[in-house]
């Protein structure tokens, strides 16, 4: 089912501005592969280096050309500059659910609230706009900044799927699943984010 989310689609906060990513973005995302390779040591696809970070932003176009993976880039609307990246994945409207992840900021963006503001607009819009009724995460069980980030956003942690998919190095991960409901994103977290990003 095609989504009708549209391509020029932009979500914005005082701070942050999310829009999809077009083929114009490439070198901005591709200095971030070069000169910071360590925001994927977690990751399922290899996206340090050029030739990785070009491959990972056709994946994610060709996805988005499909109408199931609708990938964002972050802007820091003080400088205008890219600082991460953000998507939408196995988007079901029939099923009224998504997945929420791909998500990286570069260094000098952690801790300064970034992910806050990401995730309220990303949540509003899946909730309030395309009326889903769940939206899921998932993370490494040894990555253990994204796990803390989830869980002070409120997602209500699932379980584990064991030895659940190959990471770049080879191995295999385990996955903790996350997910926030429609009714919980008007009971606590809408809240929760909005009074994180206007602190």
């Amino acid at each position: 089912m095609k989504s009708t989310i549209p391509a020029n689609l932009q979500l914005e906060t005082e701070r942050f501005q999310l829009r999809l990513m077009t083929t114009n973005d490439v070198p901005q995302l591709v200095h971030y592969a070069e000169n910071e390779p360590e925001l994927w040591d977690f990751a399922l696809v290899p996206s340090a280096g050029k030739e990785n970070m070009i491959r990972y932003i056709d994946e994610a176009l060709s996805g988005f050309e499909k109408g199931t993976t609708f990938p964002f880039v972050v802007i820091d609307r003080l400088s205008g500059e890219i600082v991460g990246s953000t998507r939408y994945y196995d988007l079901q409207l029939a099923n009224a659910s998504t997945l929420l992840g791909y998500t990286w900021y570069s260094k000098h963006q952690q801790g300064n609230g970034i992910n806050a503001h990401c995730k309220f607009l990303l949540l509003q819009y899946a909730f309030e706009t395309l009326k889903l009724e769940r939206v899921e995460l998932r993370a490494d069980t040894r990555n253990h900044r994204s796990l803390a980030a989830m869980r002070k956003i409120g997602c209500i942690e699932e379980g584990i799927l064991r030895n659940h998919l190959p990471i770049v190095d080879g191995s295999r991960r385990d996955s903790i699943i996350f997910s926030i409901l429609l009714e919980e994103w008007h009971r606590s977290v809408k809240n929760n984010l909005e009074e994180r990003i206007m602190s």
